[in-house]
């Protein structure tokens, strides 16, 4: 399975995952014409996407979801309540001929792959979070939670490539100027996670078989990549475990041999 962060970050997230000639996004919080520039300068095939799995119906995980359902064929993966809520707040239909239904802790097949949504605590109507198994290949996208759930945890379990937030860390997010109302909401048990946070749950779920670790959905106001880096070597110290950072700008891709 080969993986790339698109775009991660409050001002828009989107993730890629590969195989076999086929790829499924989660979450379009860019435009459509930035995933496919940000897929070409990675050299990934944007003509390979056939999906877009939703996690929650925030705008900076659906931004791109009218225009992809007028430009293209791609299917929608969602739960009910999700597609319910990004319909109303855009103002769209999503055809249920397009729209692959999930539910939060039942496996689903799609295109030989097996999509293993799970929920997460979260302000949104249904947040979930996708654990993808694709061949011999387990991986896991996590990110807009509040705190690290036992459930969460469970769904983390011998995994071969995280990705997990690292949206915050705390003193830099109380000492900020962000509105004291925004500022209760992110640190709240249904906000984002902070790099302590993240670290706690890292070790929860550390295990022989995890191979590569990516931290996102970062702050670009509330958190500093050193410090979410550290926050996470402190876990993975004396393992072989690969550390990466997602951002907001810049795509990430993952070496397929070790992803």
């Amino acid at each position: 399975m080969h993986y790339a962060a698109l775009a991660s970050g409050s001002k828009g997230n989107c993730h890629a995952l590969s195989e076999g000639g086929r790829t499924l996004l989660i979450d379009a919080g860019i435009s459509l014409l930035q995933i496919r520039r940000r897929m070409e300068s990675l050299e990934l095939d944007s003509g390979s996407v056939r999906a877009l799995a939703l996690t929650h119906e925030h705008s900076d995980h659906i931004a791109a979801v009218g225009v992809i359902l007028r430009r293209t064929d791609w299917a929608i993966v969602a739960t009910a309540a999700t597609r319910e809520a990004v319909e109303r707040i855009q103002g769209i239909e999503i055809p249920t001929s397009r729209w692959i239904e999930v539910e939060a802790g039942r496996p689903r097949d799609w295109e030989g792959w097996r999509l293993l949504p799970f929920a997460l605590p979260h302000d949104a109507e249904d947040p979930v979070a996708y654990r993808i198994e694709a061949g011999a290949t387990a991986a896991a996208v996590v990110t807009d939670l509040g705190h690290p759930t036992a459930l969460v945890a469970d769904h983390l379990q011998d995994l071969d490539l995280l990705v997990l937030e690292a949206n915050h860390d705390v003193d830099m997010l109380r000492e900020g100027d962000y509105p004291p109302q925004l500022k209760a909401r992110i640190l709240s048990r249904v906000g984002h996670l902070s790099n302590a946070a993240m670290a706690e749950l890292l070790g929860r779920v550390l295990s022989p078989r995890l191979k590569q670790v990516v931290l996102a959905h970062l702050s670009e106001s509330n958190n500093d990549p050193g410090l979410a880096r550290f926050a996470a070597e402190e876990v993975l110290r004396g393992t072989d475990v690969a550390l990466h950072l997602a951002h907001q700008r810049d795509p990430l891709t993952l070496p397929p041999a070790v992803a």
